[in-house]
């Protein structure tokens, strides 16, 4: 299957074209590069550095490369960021992804996969978190992934498209050759890890929360489970169902506590780590843990690395390889 991946040389990106290489599938990445690294991208597959919101040169893309389906991982990502600077959000994510769907109308390719989080729901009511719950978000980030979300769902009964949400809880770790370069750093782990290097002090984000060690609860997922879904969600879209959106929960169905995760970074890495404490990012719900059966019975997924320990060794072992980031690869 030729699989159209923007975004693929970002953190999760990346990792899955490297999984649809592995899987037998031939990826075409398309990013900016705005936030991605060209470096992330392996040999020989084709990278195409252009705005996936350019709905007439995306729809060329997609027809030079006679693409089947489209795997949409690239979008502005940062909570506090959204809440601050809605507008942005609302164009790219929301006004962007429309014009994504367009060109895959115009281009005949009507096998989608989006990659949308566990912000759509806001604070949940009950916990682990099932798919259909109430879609509540309560910051712009979250609101945008939802409309896009209902919009693959009309297009679904429109248009025939068929389509697979994965609403992915925290992203952690890393591949051998794939992990986490963001400027600026905003996910727990690897900011952890840059505190264990020497980096200064991790910022706690509230330590007064109403859980039992007062920071908050999340449920993390490895990168490398997360593209696991992603080649699964790409060939479910070619099966017997009917057109229409599939959402699916991906998480490890646990939850782990910010100072959790400091605890096993601690061990794992030998000796203590600096923090401070701030104040509570706006937008941040106390607990989100998935619940992730449908996942596991629509397609065959479960997390296979699904510990606090497979999630930082791996994220510790890239960062320790690559202690620029990607300046450190040479090719």
């Amino acid at each position: 299957m030729r699989v159209l991946v923007t975004g693929g040389a970002g953190y999760i990106g990346s990792v899955s074209v490297e999984a649809l290489l592995a899987a037998g599938h031939q990826p075409v990445v398309l990013d900016d590069a705005s936030t991605g690294h060209p470096d992330a991208v392996p040999a020989g597959v084709p990278f195409l550095r252009q705005d996936y919101t350019d709905e007439r040169a995306t729809t060329a893309a997609l027809e030079a490369h006679r693409v089947e389906a489209i795997l949409h991982c690239a979008a502005r990502s940062l909570v506090g960021d959204s809440v601050q600077d809605p507008s942005r959000y609302f164009r790219q994510n929301v006004a962007g992804g429309i014009g994504l769907l367009e060109a895959a109308r115009a281009a005949g390719v009507l096998r989608f996969v989006f990659s949308s989080t566990a912000a759509v729901y806001g604070t949940p009511e009950v916990t682990p978190i099932p798919e259909d719950a109430a879609l509540r978000p309560i910051n712009p980030y979250g609101e945008t992934k939802r409309i896009l979300e209902s919009a693959l769902d009309w297009y679904g009964r429109a248009y025939g498209m068929r389509s697979v949400s994965l609403r992915y809880f925290n992203a952690a770790g890393a591949s051998q050759a794939n992990g986490e370069d963001h400027d600026p750093e905003t996910h727990l782990i690897p900011n952890v890890l840059a505190a264990a290097a020497g980096g200064g002090p991790v910022t706690l984000f509230g330590d007064d929360y109403p859980t039992p060690d007062g920071t908050p609860i999340r449920d993390f997922v490895h990168v490398l489970d997360i593209a696991d879904a992603h080649v699964r969600a790409l060939e479910a879209t070619g099966g017997e169902a009917g057109p229409g959106l599939l959402a699916c929960n991906l998480g490890s169905g646990s939850g782990f506590s910010v100072r959790d995760v400091l605890a096993v970074a601690e061990q794992l890495v030998g000796r203590p780590i600096p923090v401070e404490v701030g104040p509570r990012r706006p937008g941040d719900p106390p607990i989100l843990v998935a619940a992730v059966a449908r996942a596991r019975d629509a397609l065959g997924w479960t997390a296979r690395h699904g510990t606090l320990e497979a999630m930082i060794e791996s994220a510790w072992a890239w960062r320790r390889g690559h202690p620029r980031g990607y300046g450190d690869i040479i090719k």
